[in-house]
């Protein structure tokens, strides 16, 4: 599990005015949802908080505050909307054996024959939502493309997670597929193993993707 240390600035100051003041000082409000603990208040900078609020990665942070440390994990990041800069962000304490929802950077193993016999391979999800406990997380879902064949779709029910982790997301919804090029179709030079598998199901899933 990636892991970072983060330092925050206990709040004391609330309202409107007292976050106005601290975003002017390059502090940001940020609040940490706890399960068996009150909520706790406190600041960052935007640079101990970069690696957490715009890496593509899974990470857990190890924040202190106040003298205390806690487990946890970045729930929401809300962003000025003229700006574009972080206003506030919201964590989530990691307690073993209380499950949480997260999503979860989605990435591929192994080689497909249809992209080995010409085929494009288009991603159609780039996250995946699950529900785990702490101790069961992981840092990503992997499915496995080695049998992902041209005009060919896999969907969130095939992937393969370890006991512990389920998966949020409908299960036939399709994460990936390896679409037949033009080039492909008006020369009939489909490879006799592959010609008609699931072409159609392919382009459905191109068009579900661009919806």
């Amino acid at each position: 599990m990636n892991t970072v240390s983060l330092n925050g600035e206990l709040r004391t100051k609330f309202g409107k005015s007292a976050t106005k003041a601290d975003l002017k000082a390059g502090k940001i409000p940020c609040v940490l949802y706890g399960v068996n603990s009150e909520n706790v208040h406190f600041t960052v900078s935007l640079n101990d908080v970069r690696d957490l609020v715009y890496a593509a990665d899974f990470k857990v942070a190890d924040l202190t505050v106040d003298g205390k440390t806690y487990r946890c994990i970045v729930k929401q990041v809300a962003f000025d909307a003229v700006k574009d800069t972080v206003n506030h962000v919201d964590f989530l304490q990691l307690i073993d054996g209380h499950p949480v929802k997260v999503e979860l950077p989605l990435t591929f193993s192994g080689s497909s024959p249809g992209v080995r016999n010409g085929g494009k391979f288009i991603q159609y999800l780039r996250t995946i939502k699950v529900k785990a406990k702490p101790e069961d997380l992981v840092t990503e879902v992997v499915a496995d493309i080695s049998k992902l064949k041209l005009g060919s779709v896999i969907r969130v029910r095939d992937i393969k997670l370890n006991e512990g982790v389920e998966i949020l997301n409908a299960p036939a919804i399709p994460i990936a597929g390896v679409v037949v090029p033009r080039s492909l179709k008006s020369a009939g030079a489909l490879p006799e193993d592959e010609e008609g598998e699931e072409t159609a199901e392919g382009e459905e899933a191109a068009a579900e993707a661009e919806a």
